[in-house]
Formats: C-alpha cells, sequence, structure tokens
C-alpha cells in the first residue's frame, strides 16, 4: 500500500495571485481578532492561564493552515 502525504498549502500555492493573498490576509485577521479572545476564555475556563490559551491557538492555527485546506 502506497500512501503519500500532500499539504493542501502545496496544491493551493499553484496558480495564487495577489487578490487571493489580500482577500486571505482580510480574513486571516478577521479569524485571529475573533480566534484570539474565545481561545483565552477558553484557558481560563479549563484552569490554565490565558497565555496558554494564546500559545495553543497560534501553534494549531499555524498547523491546521499548513497540514489541512478549506478551499472550496
Amino acid at each position: 500500500m502506497n500512501i503519500r502525504f500532500r499539504p493542501k498549502l502545496l496544491d493551493t500555492l499553484h496558480g495564487y495571485e495577489r487578490v487571493g493573498f489580500t482577500q486571505d490576509l482580510s480574513s486571516g485577521i478577521t479569524v485571529g481578532v475573533l480566534a484570539l479572545p474565545l481561545a483565552m476564555a477558553f484557558a481560563i475556563a479549563s484552569g490554565m492561564s490565558p497565555t496558554a490559551g494564546i500559545w495553543t491557538a497560534i501553534v494549531a492555527g499555524l498547523l491546521i493552515s499548513l497540514l489541512g485546506g478549506s478551499r472550496v
């Protein structure tokens, strides 16, 4: 069985243009503004420090963006 993993990012970068980048940047900033306070709230509710929630959101966001994809 030959299963090969190919990150979605590699396929997405082919043909990527400036217009798409500005739209993705705007979306990323919007998600970040909403996700970081939510991550802090989850951390506090779990008995952790808000810093732990911020780091978790950053690391999870990077991993998902590198290994996953949401192009429809």
